[in-house]
């Protein structure tokens, strides 16, 4: 992908790709738009935020290489949507069962901070996807922003027909439209939250255990 939408963002992954961490001077960063990951046909769309600088945006797959990921890949392996529960590069043979990882954004922001323009810049992209991945069942939204940014798009779509708009919480579920995919809320994996107790491994876990329970019934 070579997408210039957001100067910013563009101007900022290349930055961190040229400078790197020093414990990642040897590497050759990824340092563009991140794509999705897992299969086409997946039943759970797992919907983050945005690459971490010197995890995605250095390894060039979805919540790899940083602590995000270190926190997400062992609980998808003990729900069996992950072949092992480590990820650390591109080509260390993980792959997605019954699931695929996207982002709101595909660029890494500065501070982990997407603006509300260059959120709405990326929409189109995971617009594009979610319409390509018809056998979606759950969605996770990992996030707030996550989370918004996929209310938009159902709202857009006149899509949305909820009585009362969905609020994001840890755990909470909703059904958009009678056929559209079961919506669970999660905080995100990220270091601020794992570090603070805010999202436990188990809250985190019970969070998959539920779309997978969902998608078992579903079959």
């Amino acid at each position: 992908m070579a997408c210039r939408r957001c100067p910013r963002l563009a101007a900022y992954t290349r930055e961190v790709a040229a400078v790197k961490r020093r414990a990642y001077l040897a590497e050759t960063y990824w340092g563009r738009p991140v794509p999705s990951f897992g299969p086409g046909d997946a039943r759970l769309l797992i919907l983050g935020l945005a690459p971490g600088a010197h995890g995605a945006n250095r390894t060039g797959r979805a919540f790899t290489g940083d602590r995000s990921g270190a926190f997400l890949y062992p609980v998808l392996y003990k729900t069996g949507f992950a072949s092992q529960p480590e990820s650390l590069s591109r080509d260390d043979g993980l792959t997605l069962i019954d699931a695929r990882i996207a982002s709101a954004v595909r660029c890494a922001p500065p501070d982990n901070k997407p603006t509300p323009d260059e959120i709405r810049n990326c929409r189109s992209w995971l617009e594009r996807e979610l319409r390509l991945l018809t056998r979606v069942k759950v969605i996770v939204a990992l996030g707030k922003i996550a989370f918004d940014d996929y209310l938009a798009i159902e709202r857009a779509r006149g899509k949305l027909t909820t009585e009362v708009t969905p609020k994001f919480a840890h755990g909470a579920e909703y059904r958009l439209r009678e056929d559209g995919p079961l919506l669970i809320c999660s905080y995100h994996p990220s270091q601020q939250n794992t570090s603070t107790g805010r999202l436990t491994e188990p809250m985190f876990r019970a969070v998959f255990t539920r779309a997978r329970e969902y998608l078992g019934r579903d079959r």
